[in-house]
């Protein structure tokens, strides 16, 4: 079996038990991916859980006997590794869209190889927007459908001044920026036909992804995966399309909304007079 195939915990479900509620997370192996995978799992969601380590996602299918688990290895850093989940996407009846796959690559802009650029571009940029497209579809032919798209509160963070966050991530918060302009343009979008769309912006989360980054934040207070999972799952009851975990005052993620289409309305066909000859 090649590392794109699809390998099933059990191959199908009773006849009388109906169409099943079906989920695909990226990034499932660890972190945020895991626990929304078992959180989904334990709600009665067949899944497709995607990684690029074996071991973890059959770890994974273990944990998850009560129902259909598939592990599908791919790498969402490559051309390839999109178009293999892609096309999972388009085939399988998702009710879920769980775009969580992350790499980070802190470094100075000048100093991030171009390997290292692209790898991130497509597991946070082309990934998501590659796999929404790709589900998309079949969601509106079935009149539901939800897509989480996993951001982060650095996508707020690009005017941050030098002293505020001295190592700067300038390609990975422009990706997530991405996912959250995204996320916004394309629930407005779905909305009249059923489906839902959300940003899930957590800060510091305790996994192991900084970790695999070489950065020791032992010391810094973390929230755990699967509050970020809760918030998420609340955060779509009660209708949030930006849900940002640890950020107390919703008034103020309203308010950046707020400011956007205010900066959006206030354009003109004019050069604005600051820019005029004097």
């Amino acid at each position: 079996m090649s590392d794109g195939a699809l390998k099933s915990k059990r191959e199908e479900r009773e006849p009388d038990a109906g169409r099943a509620k079906l989920a695909l997370v990226t990034g499932a192996s660890s972190g945020i991916g895991r626990a929304f995978a078992l959180r989904l799992g334990a709600a009665g969601y067949d899944l497709v859980v995607v990684g690029r380590r074996r071991d973890r996602l059959e770890e994974l299918v273990a944990a998850l006997p009560e129902v259909k688990v598939q592990a599908l290895v791919a790498d969402l850093g490559t051309d390839a590794g999109v178009e293999t989940v892609s096309a999972v996407c388009a085939r399988e009846e998702l009710t879920m869209l769980v775009n969580n796959a992350g790499v980070a690559h802190y470094m100075p802009f000048a100093d991030l190889p171009a390997s290292k650029a692209s790898e991130l571009l497509h597991v946070k940029v082309v990934a998501p927007t590659m796999l929404a497209r790709a589900a998309v579809p079949g969601m509106l032919a079935r009149g539901e459908g939800t897509i989480v798209n996993v951001s982060g509160m650095l996508a707020f963070s690009g005017p941050a001044p030098i002293e505020q966050l001295p190592l700067r991530r300038a390609v990975y918060t422009g990706t997530l920026a991405h996912i959250v302009a995204l996320s916004q343009a394309l629930h407005e979008e779905l909305k009249p036909q059923g489906l839902r769309v959300q940003a899930l912006c957590p800060g510091v989360v305790a996994t192991e992804f900084h970790e695999r980054q070489g950065f020791d934040l032992s010391a810094v207070p973390r929230m755990s995966a699967d509050d970020v999972v809760t918030a998420s799952l609340r955060g779509l009851e009660m209708g949030e399309v930006l849900c940002a975990p640890g950020v107390e005052r919703s008034d103020l993620l309203e308010a950046v909304s707020r400011a956007d289409l205010a900066a959006f309305a206030a354009q003109a066909p004019q050069l604005a007079k600051r820019y005029q000859a004097l």
